[in-house]
């Protein structure tokens, strides 16, 4: 396992990836808008028709990608999470799902990630937003190992695909795969953790009798891995999501359409706009992301 002094955080790992990208697919093209742009100022110097900033531009930005993939480019496009998703989101709609096109959009922020920015780049609705749109492919990697995997394999593919990045990593990488890693098996219930709330969720239910699911990829959502989990356990279904709760919960019903469920989920609280920041920890245990208030809500659930 690595130390934390050799880790790099996941928005460095995909600076890196995308810029040794650029010089082996040369139909790739990078749509900055302003955040990280620095990032690539060598590679802007290498390649200036393909490594673009727009300025704090986002509708333009995805118009611009919608534009380019219709002429056979792949486009990258990165920003904070709520410049990416939430501000040009009619832009998504139309120059990239209307039009049938791909694209990879990658975000930064997580979900409250930079607290000192405060509320305006916070984006906890961005996958239950991206919800409303078909033919997402959705990644929430836990550690900068399967971000870098995701995002190779997104690179080089042609859907729309978003990879959520964070600051909150777990000490290791799982496997990344298309559905559910079975991490840990019990009778009581099955426990579904998604991207960097895995640690989190293993410390809490590390006297539990469940089940432990982890996913990097949460949409297409793993119907099959569910059910297959279920059919061996209690079906009392608790879902960790790092952005806001409640957002998987439409897939689990359609995952067990036939098969009578309890389900619990956590996430970002849905009751209350949070207007005090505090430092890392606290959001967490505002909206009981925490190891403490998962263990206490898990237990009382399977009670």
């Amino acid at each position: 396992m690595s130390t934390q002094v050799d880790r790099k955080q996941m928005r460095a790992v995909f600076v890196d990836t995308v810029i040794e990208s650029l010089a082996t697919h040369e139909k790739l093209v990078l749509l900055t808008a302003d955040i990280s742009s620095w990032s690539f100022d060598a590679a802007r110097e290498t390649y200036p028709d393909r490594v673009i900033n727009v300025g704090i531009r986002e509708q333009a930005m995805i118009g611009m990608a919608g534009g380019l993939a219709l002429n056979g480019f792949r486009p990258v496009v990165h920003t904070y999470t709520p410049f990416l998703i939430e501000r040009p989101f009619e832009q998504i709609k139309l120059d990239l799902g209307h039009q049938d096109v791909g694209a990879v959009l990658v975000s930064i922020g997580g979900s409250y990630d930079d607290l000192a920015r405060g509320r305006t780049h916070q984006a906890p609705g961005d996958v239950a937003l991206l919800d409303t749109l078909p033919g997402w492919t959705v990644h929430v990697p836990g550690h900068e190992d399967e971000a870098e995997k995701l995002m190779r394999n997104a690179l080089s593919g042609e859907g729309r695909v978003y990879l959520r990045l964070s600051d909150k990593a777990n000490r290791e990488a799982m496997p990344v795969l298309d559905g559910f890693t079975v991490l840990r098996r019990g009778g009581a219930g099955v426990v579904v953790a998604v991207g960097p709330v895995l640690d989190d969720v293993l410390a809490a239910t590390s006297t539990a009798d469940v089940t432990v699911l982890y996913a990097s990829t949460i949409r297409p959502f793993d119907h099959a891995g569910l059910r297959a989990a279920v059919a061996d356990a209690r079906p009392n279904v608790v879902v960790v999501e790092p952005y806001l709760r409640g957002t998987s919960a439409h897939e689990v019903a359609e995952a067990l359409g036939d098969v009578p469920h309890r389900l619990r989920s956590h996430g970002v609280r849905r009751d209350q706009e949070v207007r005090a920041y505090g430092k890392a920890a606290d959001p967490d245990r505002l909206h009981g992301l925490d190891a403490a208030s998962l263990a206490e809500s898990i237990s009382d659930f399977l009670r």
